[in-house]
Protein backbone atom coordinates (compact mmCIF):
# COMPACT_ATOMS: atom_id res chain seq x y z
CA UNK A 1 0.00 0.00 0.00
CA UNK A 2 1.21 3.12 -1.25
CA UNK A 3 2.10 5.64 1.82
CA UNK A 4 1.18 9.79 2.22
CA UNK A 5 4.91 11.22 0.82
CA UNK A 6 5.51 14.82 2.89
CA UNK A 7 6.71 16.96 0.54
CA UNK A 8 3.81 16.08 -1.87
CA UNK A 9 1.11 16.54 1.24
CA UNK A 10 2.68 19.52 1.65
CA UNK A 11 2.23 20.37 -1.44
CA UNK A 12 -1.62 19.71 -2.28
CA UNK A 13 -2.41 21.88 1.24
CA UNK A 14 -0.66 24.48 -0.76
CA UNK A 15 -3.14 24.28 -3.64
CA UNK A 16 -5.81 23.57 -1.82
CA UNK A 17 -5.84 26.35 0.17
CA UNK A 18 -6.97 24.33 3.30
CA UNK A 19 -3.93 24.93 5.47
CA UNK A 20 -4.16 28.37 6.54
CA UNK A 21 -7.67 29.35 6.61
CA UNK A 22 -8.29 29.71 10.15
CA UNK A 23 -5.99 26.96 10.98
CA UNK A 24 -4.68 28.80 14.12
CA UNK A 25 -7.54 30.42 15.12
CA UNK A 26 -8.93 26.70 15.22
CA UNK A 27 -6.24 25.52 17.15
CA UNK A 28 -6.48 27.97 19.54
CA UNK A 29 -10.38 27.31 19.76
CA UNK A 30 -9.45 23.90 21.00
CA UNK A 31 -7.63 25.16 23.25
CA UNK A 32 -9.90 26.54 24.98
CA UNK A 33 -11.71 22.70 26.05
CA UNK A 34 -10.82 23.62 29.91
CA UNK A 35 -13.69 21.94 32.05
CA UNK A 36 -15.11 25.13 33.47
CA UNK A 37 -14.91 27.04 30.04
CA UNK A 38 -16.84 23.80 28.55
CA UNK A 39 -19.61 24.02 31.07
CA UNK A 40 -20.22 27.63 30.21
CA UNK A 41 -19.84 27.14 26.22
CA UNK A 42 -22.64 24.17 26.52
CA UNK A 43 -24.74 26.31 28.80
CA UNK A 44 -24.38 29.10 26.30
CA UNK A 45 -24.88 26.43 23.34
CA UNK A 46 -28.33 24.76 24.35
CA UNK A 47 -29.69 28.50 25.59
CA UNK A 48 -29.78 28.90 21.66
CA UNK A 49 -30.49 32.60 20.61
CA UNK A 50 -32.36 33.58 23.44
CA UNK A 51 -29.34 33.50 25.58
CA UNK A 52 -28.26 32.67 29.30
CA UNK A 53 -27.12 35.80 31.99
CA UNK A 54 -24.29 35.56 33.88
CA UNK A 55 -26.28 34.58 37.12
CA UNK A 56 -27.70 32.02 35.37
CA UNK A 57 -24.32 30.52 34.45
CA UNK A 58 -23.11 30.55 37.91
CA UNK A 59 -26.35 29.05 39.18
CA UNK A 60 -25.89 26.10 36.91
CA UNK A 61 -22.66 25.38 36.75
CA UNK A 62 -21.91 25.82 41.05
CA UNK A 63 -18.95 28.23 39.89
CA UNK A 64 -18.90 31.63 41.59
CA UNK A 65 -19.95 35.05 39.37
CA UNK A 66 -16.32 36.22 39.47
CA UNK A 67 -15.07 32.95 38.17
CA UNK A 68 -17.89 33.01 35.32
CA UNK A 69 -17.03 36.61 34.63
CA UNK A 70 -13.69 35.96 33.40
CA UNK A 71 -14.94 33.06 31.54
CA UNK A 72 -17.23 35.15 29.71
CA UNK A 73 -14.98 38.14 29.13
CA UNK A 74 -12.40 35.48 27.51
CA UNK A 75 -15.18 34.07 25.25
CA UNK A 76 -16.05 37.11 24.41
CA UNK A 77 -12.64 38.39 23.26
CA UNK A 78 -12.04 35.25 21.54
CA UNK A 79 -15.39 35.82 19.34
CA UNK A 80 -17.16 32.41 20.75
CA UNK A 81 -19.87 34.72 22.79
CA UNK A 82 -21.83 37.90 22.52
CA UNK A 83 -24.62 39.88 24.07
CA UNK A 84 -28.05 38.27 23.19
CA UNK A 85 -29.53 41.87 24.97
CA UNK A 86 -31.05 42.49 28.36
CA UNK A 87 -33.50 40.41 30.85
CA UNK A 88 -36.04 41.80 33.17
CA UNK A 89 -34.61 41.12 37.03
CA UNK A 90 -36.90 40.21 39.92
CA UNK A 91 -34.74 43.48 41.55
CA UNK A 92 -32.25 46.03 40.50
CA UNK A 93 -31.01 46.28 36.93
CA UNK A 94 -31.71 44.40 34.27
CA UNK A 95 -29.55 41.55 33.47
CA UNK A 96 -27.36 41.19 30.37
CA UNK A 97 -27.88 37.46 28.43
CA UNK A 98 -25.28 36.05 26.39
CA UNK A 99 -25.54 34.07 23.85
CA UNK A 100 -22.99 31.43 21.77
CA UNK A 101 -22.01 32.78 18.09
CA UNK A 102 -22.34 29.73 16.23
CA UNK A 103 -20.06 30.82 13.14
CA UNK A 104 -16.81 31.53 15.45
CA UNK A 105 -15.56 28.26 14.72
CA UNK A 106 -16.43 24.92 12.39
CA UNK A 107 -15.43 21.76 11.63
CA UNK A 108 -15.35 19.80 9.12
CA UNK A 109 -16.84 15.72 9.18
CA UNK A 110 -16.13 13.43 6.64
CA UNK A 111 -17.98 10.24 6.13
CA UNK A 112 -15.88 7.68 3.86
CA UNK A 113 -18.25 4.68 2.95
CA UNK A 114 -17.23 1.98 0.65
CA UNK A 115 -18.29 3.60 -1.87
CA UNK A 116 -19.34 7.28 -1.47
CA UNK A 117 -17.63 10.06 0.14
CA UNK A 118 -19.80 12.55 2.17
CA UNK A 119 -18.95 15.56 3.83
CA UNK A 120 -20.05 18.53 5.48
CA UNK A 121 -19.33 21.69 7.68
CA UNK A 122 -20.75 22.19 10.74
CA UNK A 123 -20.91 25.12 12.94
CA UNK A 124 -20.89 25.53 17.06
CA UNK A 125 -23.92 23.83 16.98
CA UNK A 126 -23.40 21.56 14.88
CA UNK A 127 -25.57 22.74 12.52
CA UNK A 128 -24.56 22.05 8.78
CA UNK A 129 -23.45 25.30 6.63
CA UNK A 130 -22.14 23.11 3.82
CA UNK A 131 -22.40 19.30 2.01
CA UNK A 132 -20.82 17.77 -0.52
CA UNK A 133 -21.07 14.28 -1.69
CA UNK A 134 -18.91 12.26 -4.57
CA UNK A 135 -18.33 8.73 -5.58
CA UNK A 136 -15.78 7.05 -3.26
CA UNK A 137 -13.70 3.93 -4.07
CA UNK A 138 -12.16 2.85 -0.55
CA UNK A 139 -10.24 0.03 -2.50
CA UNK A 140 -8.47 2.40 -4.73
CA UNK A 141 -5.30 3.02 -2.42
CA UNK A 142 -4.21 5.00 0.77
CA UNK A 143 -2.77 8.06 -1.38
CA UNK A 144 -5.54 8.36 -3.79
CA UNK A 145 -8.12 7.98 -1.06
CA UNK A 146 -6.45 10.38 0.84
CA UNK A 147 -6.05 13.10 -1.75
CA UNK A 148 -9.59 12.61 -2.68
CA UNK A 149 -10.72 13.40 0.46
CA UNK A 150 -8.56 16.78 0.91
CA UNK A 151 -9.36 18.25 -2.50
CA UNK A 152 -13.21 17.34 -1.43
CA UNK A 153 -12.65 19.22 2.31
CA UNK A 154 -10.92 22.07 0.11
CA UNK A 155 -13.98 22.47 -2.56
CA UNK A 156 -15.66 22.05 0.39
CA UNK A 157 -14.40 25.25 2.26
CA UNK A 158 -14.37 27.16 -1.13
CA UNK A 159 -18.39 27.34 -1.67
CA UNK A 160 -18.60 27.82 2.36
CA UNK A 161 -18.72 31.67 2.70
CA UNK A 162 -17.49 33.74 5.73
CA UNK A 163 -15.57 30.57 7.52
CA UNK A 164 -12.90 32.05 9.42
CA UNK A 165 -11.78 29.74 11.63
CA UNK A 166 -11.87 25.82 10.97
CA UNK A 167 -11.09 23.53 14.32
CA UNK A 168 -10.29 20.34 12.07
CA UNK A 169 -11.50 17.52 10.31
CA UNK A 170 -13.35 14.21 12.09
CA UNK A 171 -13.30 11.41 9.88
CA UNK A 172 -15.73 8.32 9.81
CA UNK A 173 -15.49 4.93 8.15
CA UNK A 174 -15.81 1.62 8.29
CA UNK A 175 -13.77 -0.43 11.17
CA UNK A 176 -12.26 -2.00 12.87
CA UNK A 177 -9.63 0.79 13.84
CA UNK A 178 -7.74 2.20 16.77
CA UNK A 179 -9.46 5.65 17.07
CA UNK A 180 -6.92 6.42 19.91
CA UNK A 181 -3.40 6.71 17.43
CA UNK A 182 -5.90 7.13 14.30
CA UNK A 183 -4.52 4.07 12.46
CA UNK A 184 -7.21 1.48 10.22
CA UNK A 185 -6.58 -2.04 11.27
CA UNK A 186 -8.28 -4.55 8.40
CA UNK A 187 -11.29 -2.94 7.60
CA UNK A 188 -14.06 -5.29 6.60
CA UNK A 189 -13.73 -6.10 2.74
CA UNK A 190 -10.32 -4.10 2.40
CA UNK A 191 -7.48 -5.60 4.52
CA UNK A 192 -5.01 -3.14 2.69
CA UNK A 193 -5.80 -0.72 4.82
CA UNK A 194 -4.18 -2.98 7.86
CA UNK A 195 -2.34 -0.43 9.62
CA UNK A 196 -2.22 2.81 7.72
CA UNK A 197 -2.19 6.34 9.92
CA UNK A 198 -4.85 8.27 8.66
CA UNK A 199 -4.95 10.86 11.13
CA UNK A 200 -1.52 11.27 10.37
CA UNK A 201 -1.85 11.80 6.50
CA UNK A 202 -5.19 13.63 6.50
CA UNK A 203 -3.70 15.88 9.37
CA UNK A 204 -0.36 16.46 6.76
CA UNK A 205 -2.53 17.38 4.07
CA UNK A 206 -5.30 19.31 5.64
CA UNK A 207 -3.08 21.29 8.19
CA UNK A 208 -5.59 21.48 10.77
CA UNK A 209 -6.29 18.38 13.64
CA UNK A 210 -8.17 15.15 12.40
CA UNK A 211 -9.83 12.82 14.81
CA UNK A 212 -10.90 8.98 13.28
CA UNK A 213 -13.83 7.13 14.08
CA UNK A 214 -15.58 4.30 13.01
CA UNK A 215 -18.66 5.43 11.11
CA UNK A 216 -21.38 3.72 13.96
CA UNK A 217 -18.99 5.56 16.85
CA UNK A 218 -19.41 9.17 14.79
CA UNK A 219 -23.40 8.30 14.25
CA UNK A 220 -24.18 7.46 18.11
CA UNK A 221 -21.93 10.50 19.39
CA UNK A 222 -24.33 12.50 16.95
CA UNK A 223 -27.64 10.78 18.49
CA UNK A 224 -26.22 11.38 22.06
CA UNK A 225 -25.04 15.27 22.00
CA UNK A 226 -28.13 15.83 19.89
CA UNK A 227 -30.30 13.77 22.37
CA UNK A 228 -31.90 12.19 20.03
CA UNK A 229 -31.88 9.12 22.17
CA UNK A 230 -34.78 11.08 24.41
CA UNK A 231 -34.46 12.28 28.17
CA UNK A 232 -33.83 9.27 30.32
CA UNK A 233 -32.39 6.49 27.85
CA UNK A 234 -29.18 7.52 28.18
CA UNK A 235 -28.17 4.11 27.01
CA UNK A 236 -29.08 2.93 23.63
CA UNK A 237 -27.35 0.94 20.77
CA UNK A 238 -27.18 2.66 16.88
CA UNK A 239 -27.31 -0.51 14.01
CA UNK A 240 -26.17 1.06 10.86
CA UNK A 241 -27.16 -1.42 7.82
CA UNK A 242 -25.75 0.06 4.85
CA UNK A 243 -22.74 -1.49 2.51
CA UNK A 244 -21.34 -2.98 5.90
CA UNK A 245 -23.35 -3.58 9.35
CA UNK A 246 -22.22 -2.48 12.95
CA UNK A 247 -22.78 -0.73 16.03
CA UNK A 248 -22.43 2.47 17.88
CA UNK A 249 -23.25 2.21 21.68
CA UNK A 250 -23.52 4.76 24.27
CA UNK A 251 -23.86 3.92 27.64
CA UNK A 252 -24.42 6.06 30.41
CA UNK A 253 -24.28 9.64 27.94
CA UNK A 254 -20.81 8.47 26.64
CA UNK A 255 -19.87 6.64 23.58
CA UNK A 256 -18.24 2.98 24.23
CA UNK A 257 -15.60 2.35 22.82
CA UNK A 258 -14.12 -0.27 24.45
CA UNK A 259 -10.46 -0.83 25.72
CA UNK A 260 -8.79 -1.08 22.28
CA UNK A 261 -11.60 0.97 20.58
CA UNK A 262 -12.51 -2.07 18.81
CA UNK A 263 -16.23 -2.15 20.65
CA UNK A 264 -19.37 -2.59 18.00
CA UNK A 265 -18.00 -4.92 15.72
CA UNK A 266 -21.86 -6.34 16.02
CA UNK A 267 -22.23 -7.22 12.46
CA UNK A 268 -19.52 -10.56 12.97
CA UNK A 269 -21.08 -11.71 15.92
CA UNK A 270 -21.82 -15.86 14.44
CA UNK A 271 -25.25 -16.89 14.78
CA UNK A 272 -25.08 -19.72 12.15
CA UNK A 273 -22.51 -22.03 12.62
CA UNK A 274 -21.15 -23.35 9.31
CA UNK A 275 -22.79 -20.58 7.63
CA UNK A 276 -22.23 -18.38 4.04
CA UNK A 277 -18.20 -16.72 4.32
CA UNK A 278 -18.50 -13.35 5.63
CA UNK A 279 -16.05 -10.72 4.44
CA UNK A 280 -14.08 -11.02 7.20
CA UNK A 281 -13.13 -14.74 6.93
CA UNK A 282 -15.78 -16.13 9.67
CA UNK A 283 -19.07 -18.47 8.72
CA UNK A 284 -22.57 -17.08 10.06
CA UNK A 285 -21.90 -13.86 10.80
CA UNK A 286 -25.23 -11.24 11.04
CA UNK A 287 -23.84 -9.26 8.16
CA UNK A 288 -23.29 -11.39 5.18
CA UNK A 289 -26.56 -12.77 6.35
CA UNK A 290 -28.65 -9.75 6.45
CA UNK A 291 -27.00 -8.11 3.33
CA UNK A 292 -27.08 -11.51 1.37
CA UNK A 293 -30.77 -11.45 2.09
CA UNK A 294 -31.67 -8.32 1.16
CA UNK A 295 -29.81 -8.86 -2.38
CA UNK A 296 -32.34 -12.29 -3.05
CA UNK A 297 -34.77 -9.58 -1.90
CA UNK A 298 -35.85 -11.12 1.36
CA UNK A 299 -36.07 -8.08 2.91
CA UNK A 300 -38.49 -9.51 6.04
CA UNK A 301 -35.84 -12.18 6.59
CA UNK A 302 -32.99 -9.68 6.79
CA UNK A 303 -35.11 -7.78 10.11
CA UNK A 304 -35.45 -10.73 11.26
CA UNK A 305 -31.99 -11.93 11.53
CA UNK A 306 -31.21 -8.18 12.52
CA UNK A 307 -33.45 -8.53 15.04
CA UNK A 308 -31.16 -11.42 16.38
CA UNK A 309 -28.74 -9.73 17.07
CA UNK A 310 -30.34 -6.55 18.19
CA UNK A 311 -32.00 -8.50 20.77
CA UNK A 312 -28.89 -10.24 21.99
CA UNK A 313 -27.02 -6.55 22.53
CA UNK A 314 -30.64 -5.50 24.59
CA UNK A 315 -30.02 -8.63 26.50
CA UNK A 316 -26.65 -8.44 26.94
CA UNK A 317 -26.48 -4.82 27.45
CA UNK A 318 -30.07 -4.21 28.99
CA UNK A 319 -29.81 -0.88 26.92
CA UNK A 320 -33.25 1.59 27.04
CA UNK A 321 -33.44 2.10 23.05
CA UNK A 322 -31.80 0.55 19.34
CA UNK A 323 -32.21 3.14 16.58
CA UNK A 324 -31.89 1.73 13.23
CA UNK A 325 -29.77 3.90 10.58
CA UNK A 326 -27.73 3.28 7.03
CA UNK A 327 -28.83 3.47 3.29
CA UNK A 328 -29.93 -0.43 3.27
CA UNK A 329 -32.22 0.45 6.20
CA UNK A 330 -33.25 3.57 4.36
CA UNK A 331 -34.91 1.88 1.78
CA UNK A 332 -36.89 -0.44 3.47
CA UNK A 333 -37.39 1.34 6.81
CA UNK A 334 -40.88 -0.30 7.70
CA UNK A 335 -39.88 -3.70 7.10
CA UNK A 336 -36.68 -3.10 9.28
CA UNK A 337 -37.94 -0.86 12.16
CA UNK A 338 -41.15 -3.74 12.37
CA UNK A 339 -38.98 -6.87 11.91
CA UNK A 340 -36.56 -5.90 14.46
CA UNK A 341 -39.02 -5.00 16.85
CA UNK A 342 -41.07 -8.26 16.26
CA UNK A 343 -37.98 -10.00 17.59
CA UNK A 344 -37.45 -8.01 20.28
CA UNK A 345 -40.85 -8.21 21.55
CA UNK A 346 -40.89 -12.13 21.22
CA UNK A 347 -37.83 -12.09 23.37
CA UNK A 348 -39.04 -9.89 25.89
CA UNK A 349 -42.65 -12.03 26.60
CA UNK A 350 -40.31 -15.00 26.18
CA UNK A 351 -38.14 -13.91 28.77
CA UNK A 352 -41.04 -12.13 31.13
CA UNK A 353 -40.47 -8.63 30.77
CA UNK A 354 -43.36 -6.14 31.29
CA UNK A 355 -41.98 -4.41 27.49
CA UNK A 356 -40.06 -4.76 24.84
CA UNK A 357 -36.51 -1.99 24.07
CA UNK A 358 -38.59 0.15 21.88
CA UNK A 359 -36.88 0.45 18.11
CA UNK A 360 -37.22 3.72 15.97
CA UNK A 361 -35.47 4.99 12.87
CA UNK A 362 -32.80 7.20 13.59
CA UNK A 363 -32.88 10.85 12.63
CA UNK A 364 -30.51 12.50 10.53
CA UNK A 365 -30.56 10.41 7.25
CA UNK A 366 -27.84 10.03 4.42
CA UNK A 367 -25.70 12.47 6.38
CA UNK A 368 -25.87 11.50 10.10
CA UNK A 369 -22.64 9.55 10.10
CA UNK A 370 -20.56 12.85 8.39
CA UNK A 371 -22.79 15.17 10.96
CA UNK A 372 -21.29 12.95 14.08
CA UNK A 373 -17.42 13.13 12.30
CA UNK A 374 -17.91 17.23 12.91
CA UNK A 375 -19.36 15.95 16.28
CA UNK A 376 -15.53 14.28 16.77
CA UNK A 377 -14.22 17.85 17.12
CA UNK A 378 -17.33 19.96 18.80
CA UNK A 379 -18.12 17.31 21.31
CA UNK A 380 -15.38 17.48 23.86
CA UNK A 381 -14.99 21.82 23.33
CA UNK A 382 -18.70 21.81 24.98
CA UNK A 383 -17.51 18.86 27.75
CA UNK A 384 -20.15 16.70 26.00
CA UNK A 385 -19.47 12.57 25.56
CA UNK A 386 -16.29 12.25 24.27
CA UNK A 387 -15.08 12.68 20.98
Amino acid sequence: MAYVNRSSAESEVNRSGVRGRGAEAGVNLLALRSHNAALVLDLLRTAGPEGISRLELAERTGLTPQAVSKITARLRADGLAAEAGRRASTGGKPRTVLRLVPEAGHAVGLHLDRDELTAVLSDLTGAVVAERRSPLDLGSGAEAVVAGAAREVAALLAGASGVTSVLGAGVALPGPLDHTRGVLHRVTGFPEWDGYPLREALAARLGVPVVVDKDTNAAALNLAVGGAAGSGQASFAYLHLGTGLGAGLVLGGVVHRGARTGAGEFGHQVIQLGGPRCDCGNHGCIEVLCLSAVARGAVDEAAQVLGAGAANLAGLLDIDLVLLGGRTVAAHEEHFVRGVGAVLDERARRGGLDAAVPVRLAPGGARAVAEGAAQLLLAPLFGRADG
